[in-house]
């Protein structure tokens, strides 16, 4: 929101941007009144907006319904660009999902989510969609629990507190109190593990990825059921992502800041 910001601040710009938001993996094409609601505005204002959008070819429409078109990629490919992460990242990657034949990624924080910015996929097929760009809630997730627990503490509780923590399965750890704990225990052992808490048959592991003493990613492997136990993410898993990790934080630490 504007704040203090009301001499420069351009509302239509915010507005535009609540249109874009509008669409998401859940809801890809939306009719004028789905946006409307999704973007609190009034319907007439969404179609200004949806077909002023579509004129400039970032949305397309069939007439009745919208949804995001190729040129909206341009928002955020200029960001992927610049960010050396997922490059360095991939061929560490590949080499971890091919040696547990698992899926494995990499996530920063976003606000009160994690972003997956690089991913490698195992043969098999996850019950959640997932690539790159993909938004998830950080505190239901295992890297985002590795991120958060290594923000400092006002900057940590600020970001839950603006968080909808809500139970997603039988599992979710949704008090916040119980919430505190894992994330002191996240950030004691080194890594987080997540098991069916966003949704039932999803399982994960964390750990940090560093440039130089700051956590500026997490990377992560899935697990599939039969690489739930204790004793195969203990002696198999962790230690191969553990390497995984260094490996990336090593490499992306020779790269100057941008």
């Amino acid at each position: 929101m504007a704040g203090d910001s009301s001499s420069w601040y351009v509302k239509s710009v915010e507005k535009t941007f609540a249109v874009l938001d509008a669409f998401t993996e859940e809801a890809p094409a939306q009719s004028v009144s789905e946006v409307a609601a999704a973007a609190d505005l009034s319907r007439a204002a969404a179609r200004r907006f949806l077909l002023t959008l579509t004129e400039l070819g970032y949305l397309s429409s069939d007439g009745v319904r919208f949804q995001l078109a190729p040129r909206s990629l341009n928002i955020g490919s200029a960001f992927l660009a610049n960010l050396t992460l997922p490059a360095i990242a991939e061929p560490h990657l590949k080499s971890l999902s091919a040696d547990l034949q698992e899926t494995a990624s990499v996530c920063i924080l976003d606000g009160e989510h994690v972003v997956y910015v690089a991913r490698v996929t195992a043969p098999r097929l996850l019950s959640v969609a997932v690539h790159v760009g993909t938004r998830f809630p950080a505190w239901a997730t295992s890297m985002g629990r590795v991120l958060l627990s290594h923000l400092d503490p006002e900057d940590r509780q600020s970001r839950l507190d603006r968080s909808e923590i809500r139970r997603y399965t039988v599992n979710t750890v949704a008090d916040r109190r119980r919430l505190d704990e894992e994330l002191a225990s996240v950030r004691a052992r080194g890594w987080a593990v997540v098991r069916e808490e966003f949704e039932e048959g999803l399982s994960g592991v964390a750990v940090p990825i560093r440039r130089g003493n700051q956590v500026v990613a997490a990377a992560n492997v899935s697990l599939h059921p039969h690489h739930r136990a204790e004793s195969c993410l203990g002696d198999l898993i962790l230690p191969r992502l553990v390497q995984a990790a260094e490996a990336i934080s090593a490499d992306y630490g020779i790269r100057p800041l941008s």
